[in-house]
C-alpha cells in the first residue's frame, strides 16, 4: 500500500506546482500589462501639454509603436533569422548558397518544385474560371442562394477536413473486397479494376489538386458574383442596343468590370495554393512524389534534421510570394485609376 501511495503524493504534488507556476507566469504577465499600460498612459498625459507639433509627433509614435513592435519581433526579425539559416550549415557556419544548390539540383527537390508549378498553375485558373461560370450561370436563378451555399460550403471545412473526406472518396481496397471509397466503388460498378489514386505518380498530384480547387471554388465563386452584380445595368442595356449578343457582352462589359476583383481572386489563391501544407500532409504525407514546398520545408527543418534546407525551402517560398503580392498592388491600381 505504501508504494501506491507514494506516486499519488509525488502527482499531486507536481499538479500543485504546475499550478503555481502558472499562476505566477500569469500574474507576471499581468504585471508587464499593467506597467506596459501605465507608461503608454503617462507618455500621452506629457504629451498632451507638449507644443502642438511635439505632441502630434509624440501621439502618433505611441500610436504605431505597439504594431511596429509586433511586427519587427513576429515578422521581421524570424524572416531575417530564417534568412541567415538558409545561408550555414548545421552548426551556424556560413556556406553562402549552398544550400539553394542542393533546393534546385537535388532530384527529390526538383520534383518538389514541380509539383509546386503545377499546383500554382492548375489551382487558381481553374478554381477562378469554374467560379466565375457558377457566379455567371447560377446568378438571378431560382434556388440562387441555396446553389450557391452549397458551392461555398467547403469554405467552412478546413484543409484537414477536406482532405480526410476526400480521402475516403478515393480509398482503395484490393480488387474482390468491398470497395468503401468511393470513386473505387464506381469503378467496380462499370466493371472495372480499383485504382490506388493517391499512390501513383504523376495523377496522384492532379487528385489532391483536385480537393485544393473544390475548397477554393466557393471563394472565386463569393467574390466574382458580387463582383457581377455591381455592373450597371446600362452598360449591359448600351451593349444590346449595339447589337451585342450574350458573349460579347460578358467579353467586353462584364470581364473589364469586374477586372479588379478578378487580380484579388487569382493572387489571393495563388498565394494559398503556394503555401499548400495541410492537404499533402493529410492525405500522403509528401509520399509517392506529392510533395510541395511548404511540406518539404517542414519534413527538412523537423523531421528529418536539416533545417538549413528547410529555411533554403521558406526563402524560395517566400521570394515567390513576392512578385505575386506587387502584380497585385500594380494591377489594383491601374483598375483604380481606370475608374
Amino acid at each position: 500500500m505504501s508504494t501506491l501511495a507514494v506516486p499519488a503524493l509525488s502527482l499531486a504534488g507536481s499538479s500543485d506546482n504546475f499550478w503555481v507556476d502558472a499562476g505566477s507566469k500569469l500574474g507576471g504577465a499581468l504585471i508587464a500589462v499593467v506597467v506596459f499600460l501605465a507608461v503608454v498612459g503617462l507618455l500621452m498625459f506629457f504629451a498632451d501639454r507638449a507644443p502642438k507639433k511635439g505632441r502630434d509627433f509624440i501621439q502618433l509614435t505611441l500610436f504605431v509603436a505597439p504594431a511596429m513592435v509586433l511586427l519587427a519581433t513576429g515578422l521581421i526579425w524570424p524572416a531575417i533569422q530564417t534568412i541567415w539559416q538558409s545561408v550555414t550549415d548545421r552548426e551556424g557556419a556560413f556556406v553562402g548558397l549552398d544550400n539553394f544548390e542542393v533546393v534546385f539540383t537535388d532530384p527529390t527537390m526538383q520534383t518538389v518544385l514541380r509539383n509546386t508549378v503545377i499546383w500554382v498553375i492548375l489551382v487558381p485558373i481553374l478554381a477562378t474560371v469554374i467560379g466565375l461560370a457558377y457566379a455567371v450561370f447560377i446568378d438571378r436563378s431560382k434556388g440562387e442562394k441555396v446553389l450557391k451555399s452549397l458551392v461555398f460550403m467547403p469554405m467552412a471545412i478546413s484543409f484537414v477536413g477536406a482532405s480526410i473526406i476526400w480521402g475516403f472518396m478515393y480509398e482503395y481496397r484490393a480488387e474482390g473486397f468491398e470497395q468503401i471509397g468511393f470513386l473505387n466503388q464506381v469503378l467496380v460498378w462499370l466493371g472495372l479494376p480499383p485504382q490506388q489514386f493517391l499512390n501513383d505518380p504523376p495523377e496522384n498530384t492532379f487528385f489532391l489538386i483536385l480537393v485544393m480547387i473544390w475548397i477554393q471554388t466557393g471563394f472565386s465563386m463569393v467574390v466574382l458574383s458580387a463582383a457581377i452584380k455591381g455592373v450597371p445595368a446600362e452598360l449591359h442595356e448600351a451593349a444590346e442596343l449595339d447589337g451585342a449578343n450574350g458573349w460579347q457582352r460578358f467579353r467586353s462589359v462584364t470581364i473589364p468590370w469586374i477586372r479588379g476583383s478578378l487580380v484579388v481572386v487569382i493572387t489571393t489563391i495563388t498565394i494559398a495554393t503556394l503555401k499548400v501544407f495541410d492537404i499533402v500532409r493529410t492525405m500522403t504525407g509528401g509520399q509517392f512524389e506529392t510533395s510541395v514546398v511548404a511540406n518539404e520545408m517542414y519534413s527538412r527543418a523537423f523531421r528529418l534534421g536539416q533545417p538549413a534546407i528547410g529555411a533554403a525551402l521558406a526563402v524560395v517560398l517566400f521570394v515567390l510570394v513576392i512578385p505575386i503580392i506587387i502584380y497585385n498592388v500594380r494591377q489594383l491600381r491601374q483598375h483604380r485609376e481606370v475608374r
